[in-house]
């Protein structure tokens, strides 16, 4: 079973290398712990939303909701 790659996680890891920071300089910056930082990279799926946007507001990007399609739900026309 092979786990899912997390979006966001990649997206911080790579802007902290891109930035040549470690997960302690990113930390301090973002003021969270290193340990969320590590977790974050790591795509742990339960995380603080307001501790994962003061970190992607380095970056200069924010989460927040998004609409979900439900593909069964639209009508295909072929009725």
């Amino acid at each position: 079973m092979s786990k899912k790659i997390n979006p966001i996680a990649s997206f911080v890891r790579e802007k902290r290398k891109k930035l040549n920071l470690t997960q302690i300089e990113l930390a301090e910056k973002a003021g969270v712990g290193i340990r969320f930082i590590r977790e974050l990279e790591q795509g742990k799926e339960t995380l603080q939303l307001n501790k994962v946007n003061q970190v992607l507001q380095l970056f200069g990007h924010e989460a927040g909701p998004v609409k979900k399609i439900i593909w069964e739900s639209i009508p295909s026309g072929e009725d």
